[in-house]
């Protein structure tokens, strides 16, 4: 399964990762409101775990803003002890389920196997947009009867870009989101990697494209009219 933690005490987010990576899951983390909607809107995770108080925009918002844009990913909100009004608020806004902090390990485990339980233990491991599949576990992309194998960022802006057809996702969030928001690679790195992903899709045979927004980043696109829409398989 695949975790977004939004938490903008580093520390504690660096703990909820270590926890949640020796119990087999694999995790992404961030650290204010906004990105929390850029990340959590590419629709990729199983469970966004979300704090109240954030920079940029506090967890409220950000689950209000992903409900929006008719993102289902189940939001564990991180809440103040005893702040029974965060609690109220959380889930009126969108949230799924609510954790007081401080709280354990085991606690925290607890949590998600009921936001599982409540998705019918149900956990996509393709990501289909237009005639194209991508299979999270093998990396590999199949278009009918062809298939062919990504590299690691192939697969990461694969899964960012039919993750959420037809949303322009600027050149900055790719960079971040594919390279991990600490990284120093450029522009000229993800037009390479876009480059060599837009020839993969050409050789096994889809009409489905990457479009460049001038000035502004890039969009996945079905066929003629622009138009994709990305579904989840079960296992």
């Amino acid at each position: 399964m695949h975790i977004l933690v939004v938490e903008d005490d580093v520390r504690l987010a660096e703990a909820l990762a270590r926890i949640l990576e020796d119990n087999g899951y694999t995790v992404d983390t961030v650290h204010d409101g906004q990105a929390g909607i850029d990340y959590g809107s590419a629709g990729i995770y199983d469970v966004i775990i979300l704090d109240v108080m954030l920079p940029k925009a506090d967890g409220f918002t950000v689950a209000q803003s992903l409900r929006r844009e008719h993102v289902s990913t189940p939001i564990l909100l991180l809440t103040a002890r005893d702040a029974t009004a965060d609690k109220i608020t959380g889930l009126d806004s969108g949230a799924d389920d609510y954790m007081t902090k401080p709280f354990s390990p085991a606690e925290l485990m607890a949590h998600l196997r009921a936001l599982t339980r409540r998705q019918g233990d149900v956990v996509f491991e393709t990501i289909t947009a237009g005639d194209l599949t991508l299979d999270l576990e093998s990396m590999v992309l199949t278009c009918g009867d062809a298939s062919i194998s990504l590299s690691q960022k192939e697969f990461a802006i694969a899964r960012i870009l039919l993750g959420s057809p037809g949303a322009v996702v600027s050149k900055e969030a790719l960079i971040s989101r594919a390279w991990g928001p600490d990284s120093t690679a450029s522009g000229n790195n993800a037009e390479a990697y876009i480059s060599f992903l837009r020839k993969k899709i050409d050789h096994i045979g889809s009409t489905a494209r990457i479009e460049t927004i001038r000035s502004v980043g890039y969009r996945f696109a079905e066929g003629p009219d622009g138009s994709a829409r990305a579904t989840g398989r079960d296992a």
